[in-house]
């Protein structure tokens, strides 16, 4: 009997030192934040942001990676389900009462984590679509009457993982403040992030109680989103980097990462915290050049991003990686980080980039890279190449390495890296995977050679 305590006792302290093993993992999202604002990606900007370059120096900074989209929602989907949003044909975005993107029988990061161990919460921006019990009006979703308190919702982010939430459906609609699936209160825009803010706070103080259970918090925020309110303590103290109070917004943003990187220290959770910080695309009508365009783009300025981590005595302090990565790679790191393999049906266009965080990785770490936009282009990034199918079938190709302002269409001398990288397209959409393992089945059709946009 005493050994059967004895075996009983060694077990569950081996289960415990694997859930310590685990770290805790915050996901920090800015919304149409432009990969030239914060001064750690471009020395000459005048935007404030000391917590972003806080990541860079205590952490390692990414100079080429990717949104899953250049526009909100598509790449939401991305991270959440580690698949190109195009394989339900997600071009556009969300507005209140769009109803859930995401079935609940499908596999995501945080029913993942949450599978394994992980206590699982978002706070803030959803944008993913939700179901509220109303009969349905003829016209736009704007034309519906507003959310009222009290009512409830289902389909979302606690019907895919997420045991807590509390955020809003959509930047227009932050006045309105939803709690686990009923709304809860009714606020001022410029009073939303203040709120978000704390809660997160507060659940990371809960979670330090708790050492014991890894977390896994996403933490998507509004700035530098419209609508422009940064707080009475913003005003005024954003820089020069933008017209009105714009500065002062992404001030305010990364003032609220700041607040998060404190809290990690001050309860004692940093250590055992991977950190990842980036953003849901480019800036909304702010070029940042070499970069080609901004937000909606299929060039690079479109959905190339900052996107830092951090995670003590693992990455190393002011390190920098030119590796093509992408949000919707986060999915497929997690797993190997805690060491369980995904299924054939879930992050399908996920490759882990967990030596990259080590400084480890030798040469590519994946076959090639898939990009969309809301016209419904694509662009498929191999090494130096990127080669982008217009929603109309124009196509273009770029050497970044000679050209990454994307200036000169070099397809016409360079044809067959045109039509190899057109072909690996074409197999990724066809498979329903651009990954190894078992090729899926296809929810959404898409043929290069057809006209999927047309201008109005």
């Amino acid at each position: 009997m005493r050994i059967l305590v004895t075996i009983l006792v060694c077990g569950l302290m081996l289960c415990s030192s694997k859930a310590l093993e685990k770290p805790n993992i915050l996901f920090v999202l800015f919304d149409d934040m432009g990969y030239g604002e914060p001064t750690s990606y471009r020395s000459t900007s005048l935007f404030k942001t000391p917590n972003i370059d806080r990541l860079a120096k205590e952490g390692m900074r990414f100079t080429d990676a990717h949104s899953s989209a250049a526009s909100c929602t598509p790449t939401r989907y991305g991270f959440l389900t580690g698949r190109y949003p195009h394989r339900i044909g997600q071009f556009g975005v969300l507005s209140t009462f769009s109803p859930p993107l995401i079935p609940d029988t499908r596999l995501t990061i945080a029913s993942y984590l949450k599978k394994n161990g992980y206590t699982t919460a978002c706070i803030g921006k959803w944008h993913l679509g939700m179901s509220w019990d109303r009969p349905k009006v003829k016209g736009k979703n704007g034309t519906k009457e507003k959310l009222k308190i009290g009512e409830k919702m289902t389909g979302g982010p606690n019907a895919i993982g997420f045991e807590y939430f509390y955020g809003f459906t959509h930047a227009r609609n932050i006045q309105t403040v939803i709690e686990q699936d009923t709304v809860v209160r009714e606020v001022k825009p410029v009073e939303n992030q203040p709120l978000m803010i704390a809660r997160a706070v507060d659940f990371l103080k809960e979670q330090s109680r708790n050492k014991e259970k890894p977390f896994f918090l996403y933490f998507p925020m509004c700035p530098p989103h419209k609508p422009v309110v940064p707080a009475p303590e913003y005003v005024g103290k954003g820089g020069g980097g933008g017209k009105g109070s714009y500065g002062d917004w992404v001030y305010q943003g990364d003032s609220m990462l700041g607040q998060l990187l404190d809290t990690l220290e001050s309860t004692g959770l940093a250590n055992n915290t991977l950190v990842l910080v980036s953003a849901d695309n480019g800036a909304a009508g702010r070029d940042y050049p070499p970069l080609r365009d901004n937000k909606g783009s299929i060039y690079e300025g479109g959905h190339r991003e900052p996107f830092l981590a951090k995670w003590p005595g693992r990455i190393k302090p002011g390190s920098t990686s030119d590796q093509i990565i992408s949000i919707t790679d986060i999915f497929a790191t997690c797993s190997e980080i805690i060491g369980v393999p995904l299924p054939d049906n879930a992050g399908e266009d996920s490759v882990s980039f967990l030596d990259c965080l080590f400084g480890k990785q030798v040469g590519p770490f994946r076959e090639a890279s898939v990009q969309q936009s809301g016209k419904k282009a694509f662009a498929i990034r191999k090494g130096k190449w990127k080669l982008i199918v217009h929603g109309d079938n124009k196509r273009e190709l770029f050497d970044l390495n000679l050209d990454l302002g994307e200036t000169n269409n070099i397809i016409r001398t360079h044809p067959q890296v045109a039509a190899e990288l057109a072909s690996l397209l074409q197999s990724y959409l066809d498979r329903g995977r651009s990954t190894p393992g078992k090729a899926q089945p296809l929810e959404y059709k898409i043929s290069l050679d057809e006209i999927r946009f047309k201008k109005k």
